[in-house]
């Protein structure tokens, strides 16, 4: 039988942990599905479990490449690990036998965009790799986008990635995106949520689409691509999460465990979120940012403008105190963490625990 598991849910609920526990359990690897943990040398404030240095390459092209790490079978604690160059940490005592494969760390530079078809085309690839392997995939990451559109799709995966006006638009401010979607198709803007409207990524893929079809107007007149665009919602809502897999993957009996984890209260959360931040300090969350830099990425990066990395430049440049910095970094994940659960509760096919 094919299988596909997806362990999703709230940051710092112990995603990861789990997703070994199902890897020894049904001969999976894992599939990492985190929008920050996608670019390369963004490691110890990503929050990567990498217990090996080395990474296996097996496709690769000149804008990113796929591959995979070793990971332990359980979840090393600070005091475990040591220092490995560029960041990376490895823990002691990992045993060969134990070790599981996560693919998808890794793909691409900080200076690179990364939308969420490129990401569904990565994740396919492995998936069906991993299923010709009598394995079972395991997808984990609380990135819900990604995931939305790899088990669900969207009526624009066919628009291929414009790398050009990517890096072009990359330089850009949210501002000046926004400005330049509303310009070009102002209907587009409006029907994003605030969380959109501000995201960066988000916003120079809606100008790659609209861009896309003004060269090719062929596609959007007529009735025929509204027609198809309904026929195929329609099938999604009908027969769920396996239509769309099924369909890329030309399969037919693919089953999918969808689980979500999330915190009991605000309180648990807030704590685990302050112990988090406070161990990736200790780690080197700092001189790793410093390390970047120095490889000639700036904080305009795509990169660079997540979590973390914002605030501690911020305090690199002497805009922030450090304590001030750490306490907006915590700040931001908690509410990152309540826009995930607000997202995904509205997913019914999801079924939740606790932590």
């Amino acid at each position: 039988m094919n299988k596909l598991i997806v362990i999703t849910g709230q940051t710092a609920t112990g995603k990861t942990k789990l997703a070994l526990d199902y890897a020894q359990k049904y001969n999976g690897e894992l599939i990492n599905c985190d929008s920050r943990q996608i670019y390369r040398y963004l490691d110890i404030i990503t929050g990567k479990d990498i217990t090996t240095n080395k990474y296996y390459v097996v496709n690769k092209n000149k804008n990113s490449s796929i591959g995979y790490y070793l990971l332990s079978d359980r979840t090393s604690s600070v005091e475990e690990r040591r220092d490995l160059p560029a960041g990376r940490q490895e823990t002691a005592g990992v045993k060969k036998s134990l070790a599981k494969k996560i693919w998808l760390y890794d793909i691409i530079n900080p200076d690179q965009y990364f939308s969420s078809f490129d990401y569904q085309r990565c994740a396919l690839f492995i998936i069906k790799k991993l299923l010709e392997e009598d394995k079972t995939p395991i997808i984990v990451g609380g990135t819900y986008l990604y995931l939305k559109h790899l088990l669900y799709g969207f009526d624009t995966e066919n628009i291929p990635p414009n790398w050009n006006l990517r890096k072009i638009l990359s330089k850009k401010s949210v501002k000046e995106l926004q400005k330049i979607l509303k310009e070009q198709d102002a209907q587009s803007f409006n029907r994003l949520n605030n969380s959109e409207k501000n995201n960066p990524q988000r916003l120079i893929r809606k100008i790659e689409i609209v861009m896309y079809y003004d060269r090719h107007p062929e596609l959007v007149s007529g009735s025929d691509l509204s027609f198809l665009r309904k026929q195929e919602s329609r099938f999604r809502n009908k027969f769920g999460m396996t239509y769309f897999l099924n369909k890329k993957l030309h399969i037919k009996n693919l089953k999918i465990e969808f689980i979500a984890l999330k915190f009991k209260n605000k309180d648990s959360l807030r704590k685990t979120i302050e112990k988090r931040v406070e161990e990736r300090l200790k780690l080197g969350a700092i001189e790793e940012i410093k390390n970047i830099l120095k490889m000639g990425y700036t904080e305009n990066d795509p990169g660079l403008k997540t979590i973390g990395y914002k605030q501690l430049i911020s305090h690199l440049r002497g805009e922030l105190s450090r304590d001030e910095a750490i306490s907006q970094w915590i700040s931001k994940e908690i509410q990152y963490a309540k826009r995930q659960y607000a997202f995904m509760k509205r997913d019914k096919n999801i079924s939740w625990r606790d932590v």
